[in-house]
């Protein structure tokens, strides 16, 4: 993790304010740009935006527009800075070109992210076991692949920090047939690991399985605690997990497993979703599926559609699936039975609060009588234990 004393790394955000993503829109996205940045010690000095029909081709803003982002850096002595959207390769050339003027190869140069490069880079801190972090390193170098040219060189010259991690750190290879090889053995080394992932899963088959599934920052991990009793690492930061976690829990005489997932987010990048393909696998091979959601989220709607459509994309959208609302505790007033809202109304929906404990008996009884159906369907013999 970070060593806290040091300096943070200071940035400026860049949205752009389009046909396809209004105002309202745009500050969402920048409000989580933020949270993703501040997850691994970036302080956010200042959000831009501009009004475009489309992101200039050339430099994602027009030129007046990074006049002023240049400026402000400049004179701020900003190390970064983040954009909200991916950059083509062209892009991220004529940034560092435009932004990084003048400046000699022995000068620090003031850092070009994107949203998926700072994801990327937080997913390298979380990895913990060797599959993840072998993902996460295959994810980087694809990402890494078709800017080669420009950021090799810029990666070259920098001490580590953020949107530097892996790959490029250790040893820093100019070689695309190199590159192109380093990513041809982590593919190799990732069908060798989903291998025993699917003899795993396999020896599995006899067991009642539930995946919990969600935004992330939602609970997720802390209601894995809870229900399995389980160290599994929870914190209010964005992906503060990204490993499957698997445990065995018993509800009365009825036995399960339980697989905490990593979070789903808005523009989550592809190769993310194409990398945590075995992750995923978790889910699709799931007999239920327990949706957390953040209710005290301003955004609590949107983040439910947006998990429905990634669990459809990955073909694990008509599961039979309780959504749970969780965080009542940071919601204001009488939240305990308040009237439903038009996207509760499904039969299998429940309020509680993982932290305070509140309406988890009732959430255990409704998982325990949606598994028992399941289990039952496995061993006609079973008798549930009411």
């Amino acid at each position: 993790m970070y060593d806290t004393a040091l300096k943070l790394e200071t940035a400026v955000l860049v949205a752009v304010i389009s046909e396809k993503q209004n105002e309202e829109a745009t500050k969402i996205y920048l409000e989580e740009l933020a949270f993703l940045a501040k997850t691994i010690n970036i302080q956010v000095a200042r959000a831009f935006t501009q009004k475009l029909a489309k992101p200039d081709t050339r430099t994602f803003v027009g030129k007046g527009k990074l006049q002023e982002i240049i400026s402000y850096v400049v004179d701020n002595e900003i190390d970064m800075v983040i954009f909200d959207d991916d950059l083509s390769p062209s892009q991220v050339r004529n940034l560092e070109i435009e932004i990084n003027g003048g400046a000699t190869e022995d000068k620090a140069k003031i850092k070009i992210l994107d949203r998926s490069l700072l994801i990327l880079d937080i997913f390298s801190v979380r990895a913990q076991t060797v599959q993840a972090r072998t993902q996460v390193e295959l994810a980087q170098y694809q990402y890494l692949y078709p800017r080669l040219t420009r950021m090799w060189t810029h990666l070259s010259k920098q001490k580590g920090g953020i949107g530097m991690r892996g790959p490029g750190e250790k040893e820093l290879e100019t070689d695309r047939r190199i590159i192109k090889d380093k990513i041809s053995l982590l593919k190799e080394k990732l069908k060798e690991i989903d291998k025993q992932s699917i003899t795993r899963r396999k020896s599995r088959d006899k067991m009642v399985r539930l995946a919990l599934v969600g935004y992330t920052n939602v609970g997720k991990s802390t209601l894995m605690q809870l229900l399995a009793k389980a160290d599994v690492f929870a914190e209010n930061k964005l992906f503060a997990t990204v490993d499957s976690t698997v445990r065995k829990v018993v509800l009365k005489n009825l036995p399960f497993l339980l697989t905490d997932t990593v979070g789903f987010i808005r523009k989550l990048p592809t190769l993310l979703i194409e990398s945590f393909k075995s992750t995923l696998d978790e889910i699709i091979e799931a007999d239920i599926l327990l949706h957390v959601a953040d209710i005290s989220s301003a955004h609590c709607e949107e983040q439910i559609e947006i998990v429905n459509k990634t669990l459809a994309e990955i073909g694990a959208g008509n599961k039979p699936t309780i959504l749970i609302l969780n965080k009542i505790d940071l919601v204001d007033g009488d939240v305990q039975n308040p009237p439903l809202t038009d996207w509760e109304q499904e039969p299998l929906t429940i309020r509680i609060s993982a932290t305070n404990q509140q309406n988890i008996e009732q959430l255990r009884e409704m998982i325990f009588q949606l598994a028992s159906e399941k289990y039952y369907a496995i061993f006609p013999n079973y008798v549930a234990k009411q």
